[in-house]
């Protein structure tokens, strides 16, 4: 009984508690209005929305949201040194306080589900070339404004 109270001490003891208990890295999910948009972490396609990818969490990243017809979306997603983790790395002693600052186990994402709305992109104000417009009419197109 005592050979197995010692072994699980040492075992807590020379363990990291941030890294033994939630890992390194953390699902996310990514949803966007309209769905089916194109999502890029860091500029690598990973997917279109609804998707899901796991991040390390010691990192903050730059994602993008991309949909024909709409403007591209970027959010940041930041990450924090979470207290607790520290508190009880110290509580267990130095071995799990050096493990965990140096796999940064202790970071957590800022959140875990990542959503935005996309806007339509603004139709050019930019009048039509005056020999464009002459096609187009020929074509039995009404056309408004032109340009010169």
């Amino acid at each position: 009984m005592k050979t197995i109270f010692i072994a699980l001490l040492a075992a807590f003891s020379l363990s990291s508690c941030a890294l033994l208990f939630k890992g390194d890295s953390a699902t996310v999910t990514f949803t966007s209005n309209p769905t089916a948009a194109n999502v890029f972490i860091d500029g690598n396609l990973i997917g279109q929305t609804t998707t899901q990818a796991r991040l390390k969490t010691n990192r903050s990243y730059n994602i993008t949201f991309q949909k024909p017809g709409f403007a591209n979306q970027t959010y940041i997603l930041t990450n924090h040194v979470g207290a607790l983790w520290i508190v009880l790395d110290v509580l267990g002693g130095l071995f799990p306080l050096v493990i965990d600052a140096a796999t940064g186990a202790w970071f957590e994402l800022d959140t875990t589900n990542v959503s935005v709305v996309l806007s339509p992109q603004a139709m050019s104000s930019e009048p039509i070339p005056a020999w464009a417009a002459k096609i187009l009419k020929n074509k039995g197109f009404i056309i408004g404004q032109t340009g010169q």
